[in-house]
């Protein structure tokens, strides 16, 4: 969720306007402050409390005159009580008796720098029940003024509550405008994902018109010049393929001309030729990220039997099918797959003899892949071969690959076929106990 939230562009985007809108906050907040904290504006705050506070006093007197206490309250939503040596009054009953209330010095009313006005002497404060309490002195009596007034509960909602839902309904607000500002990206995203899987007719639809629209656009026209220019390859291929098979065959024709001592090595030739060739148009083929691929859903046991009994009925006995479970089942080009494994086999059957033992096909499924090895009992690879497995015409043993008419291309192809599928093919370490070739396929 987090790595999701983080590579997130909308999220980032909200992320600034939320740290934008702090930072604009906190600055004003400490602008406000700074000018208050000036000299001529909090001498001239302070003042004005002083004189009100003046003014309270002397309008009660000294000692306090109820009558006037009552006056004030009239004029004024505050309600007050005074407490002395022969008084105990208040403006109203339910005020709270001055040994329940607490009162101290105020933070905002300081001399200290941070502070919003110069302390005001003489009057303390205090709070019950979010009424506002002030105290001061006036002789021997204590004259305790609340606002508002002690039958008066603040109404509404609070401040703190208030500003918070605002912010969150603007941020959600926010949220889903940036949403909806960047929802092309996620289309955008999803037509690469087809088109990157080699489905090259797919077009993004419902473009805006903004940046983001002439992005698809141009994705779409990418797609289509790509989807032209493999049109334009596979055609060539053809044309290639036609134009030298077609030589090749009319030289197989001549051959049945010629005399019979040169004829066996020519047709070797020939049929070297043709499979270089083969390979190569195959290799080609799959040698791009967007092989199209004939995929079904496979019974791998039943693919290994046709396979076996196609190509390798006059070796069944050499080779040995491991499987325990034999409902094993993937997503696969059925025909690139059993070229994939014909040609592990043959290099085993090539390198191997018979008196070496039986050549083990093993299938398996490891979680969300399909597994097949593929080991023989012959003299293995040298150490300083097995780097170039899978390059294309790298024999390890020239001699007899040429011998046994092999062309260097069965691993190369192998591996292609392997990597189209999504998969790997990869030669284990058999500590010189023959060779083991091992390939790795998703299952879907």
């Amino acid at each position: 969720m987090i790595k999701h939230f983080s590579r997130s562009l909308s999220f980032r985007l909200l992320a600034v306007f939320v740290l934008l809108g702090g930072l604009f906050v906190f600055g004003t907040f400490k602008a406000i402050q700074i000018v208050y904290n000036s000299d001529d504006i909090r001498g001239l705050i302070s003042g004005h409390l002083s004189l009100h506070v003046s003014y309270v006093r002397e309008d009660i007197g000294s000692p306090p005159r109820i009558d006037r206490a009552i006056a004030i309250t009239q004029r004024v939503p505050v309600d007050i009580r005074i407490l002395g040596p022969d008084i105990d009054w208040a403006s109203d009953p339910d005020f709270p008796q001055l040994s329940e209330l607490e009162f101290g010095p105020s933070p905002n009313f300081s001399d200290d720098p941070g502070a919003w006005v110069d302390e005001l002497q003489g009057v303390e404060f205090g709070d019950w029940e979010d009424h506002a309490l002030l105290k001061m002195r006036q002789g021997e009596y204590d004259i305790v003024v609340s606002t508002p007034r002690i039958a008066d509960m603040p109404g509404g909602i609070d401040l703190t509550y208030l500003i918070v839902g605002m912010g969150l309904t603007f941020l959600l607000i926010a949220y889903t405008a940036v949403r909806w500002l960047f929802r092309p990206i996620g289309l955008i995203r999803d037509g690469a994902a087809h088109i990157g899987r080699g489905n090259f007719d797919h077009r993004i639809s419902n473009i805006r018109r903004d940046q983001l629209g002439d992005l698809a656009n141009d994705i779409n026209k990418l797609a289509a010049d790509v989807e032209r220019m493999l049109d334009a390859k596979r055609a060539l291929l053809l044309g290639i393929s036609h134009e030298l098979r077609t030589p090749l065959s009319r030289m197989r024709l001549t051959l049945e001309f010629i005399e019979e001592e040169n004829r066996e090595s020519l047709k070797d030739e020939i049929l070297i030729m043709e499979k270089i060739v083969a390979s190569l148009l195959e290799a080609e083929r799959l040698n791009v990220q967007h092989a199209a691929l004939a995929r079904t859903n496979v019974l791998i046991r039943d693919l290994v039997d046709d396979l076996l009994d196609d190509f390798f009925s006059r070796d069944r006995e050499r080779i040995c099918v491991i499987q325990s479970d034999e409902r094993i089942r993937a997503s696969l080009d059925e025909v690139r797959i059993t070229l994939l494994l014909k040609n592990l086999l043959s290099n085993a059957l090539r390198y191997s003899k018979a008196s070496d033992g039986q050549i083990e096909l093993t299938i398996a499924a490891d979680d969300a892949e399909l597994v097949m090895t593929v080991r023989d009992r012959g003299p293995g690879l040298p150490e300083e071969d097995a780097q170039y497995i899978g390059e294309p015409f790298y024999r390890g043993d020239r001699s007899r690959a040429r011998e046994s008419g092999g062309t260097g291309l069965g691993l190369y192809l192998a591996t292609l076929v392997a990597r189209a599928h999504g998969g790997s093919l990869t030669l284990l370490d058999t500590g010189g106990a023959g060779a083991c070739f091992e390939v790795r396929i998703p299952l879907l």
